[in-house]
């Protein structure tokens, strides 16, 4: 029997608040129109593009997301560039638009505990997301049935359910790094440019610096590169580092899910371009992936709890 005033019920309460807040708010009605707006547009095309020079493939709902040969119009790359844009937008003033709009000592002066106030949040934020990519996710496959006329087999729908829950893991670590910077910073404008300006760091440049630190900790052997083959240490250690990045884990994380044929861990762009060797079966790629998806859920989790202990830590004052 639940006790009075217990943690969870302060949970309740601030997690349906919140989430009522996500679901009604301008910002949120934009970034979804965005959202769904390029990503309509570039499965439209991939859709127009498997029916004109895809002849006998058995995962043509796979390409709807991800066409060989068109890295650069993927409905995968939308979705890795505004997803984070999504999570930031939600989660950069969870805090400190308390402490801003100075209702946080009156929402702590209820039966609401701090870690209640914190997760409820938190958890508000991802559930709106969770919706929103559910819907974007079955509005692609009905359009899918209706422009290709045929239903996606079962192994399709196992690896577009894996994706789908990858990306909602993706979007948690971009919503718990905002919700951080919201209990470090006061600024709501300071949290959001932070959690964006590492966000463009770590999607644009880290992947040049990883390459360039791995060659410094780990020169190429010339032996390799006459036969033109990349050093093994060396390529650890760009890869290691390159997965630094929650982008790079993502791409690699999707491309053993909607890619059958990759046999390997590499970058989203390279794998995209084209087949190699056998499809795998599902329980096989959810196998490869297997790494990167604990690696996005492990990432959330301590940003979060990096959040979580600054916040007790705060003073509230009246």
């Amino acid at each position: 029997m639940q006790r009075e005033g217990s943690p969870w019920r302060g949970l309740s309460v601030v997690y349906f608040r919140e989430l009522f807040d996500h679901l009604t708010s301008v910002r949120m009605l934009v970034l979804q129109f965005l959202v769904v707006l390029l990503g309509g547009a570039v499965v439209y095309f991939a859709a127009e593009q498997i029916r004109n020079t895809t002849a006998e493939d058995p995962f043509l709902f796979l390409r709807l997301f991800a066409p060989p040969g068109q890295s650069l119009l993927s409905f995968v790359l939308v979705l890795s560039i505004l997803v984070p844009i999504l999570a930031i937008g939600l989660g950069f003033d969870a805090i400190n638009g308390e402490y801003n709009r100075r209702t946080m000592s009156r929402i702590l002066a209820q039966p609401i505990y701090r870690d209640a106030l914190l997760f409820g949040k938190f958890l508000a934020g991802l559930s709106t997301i969770a919706i929103a990519l559910v819907t974007l996710w079955l509005l692609v496959i009905g359009f899918g049935l209706l422009r290709l006329g045929v239903p996606p087999s079962g192994e399709e729908i196992g690896r577009l359910f894996i994706f789908l829950l990858v990306t909602i893991a993706y979007a948690g670590i971009w919503l718990a790094l905002a919700v951080t910077f919201s209990v470090f910073f006061r600024s709501t404008a300071t949290a959001a440019l932070v959690a964006l300006g590492l966000w463009l760091f770590l999607a644009l440049l880290w992947p040049a610096l990883a390459q360039m630190l791995g060659e410094v900790i780990s020169p190429s052997d010339i032996r390799f590169a006459q036969l033109g083959l990349p050093t093994p240490d060396t390529l650890a250690w760009q890869q290691g580092l390159s997965r630094v990045s929650p982008g790079t884990l993502y791409g690699e994380a999707v491309v053993a899910m909607l890619n059958p044929d990759a046999q390997s861990m590499t970058t989203l762009l390279a794998q995209f371009q084209g087949r190699i060797g056998a499809p795998l079966p599902l329980d096989q790629s959810i196998m490869q992936a297997w790494p990167q998806m604990v690696s996005l859920i492990a990432g959330t989790i301590l940003l979060y709890v990096i959040g979580y202990v600054a916040f007790q830590r705060q003073e509230v004052r009246a």
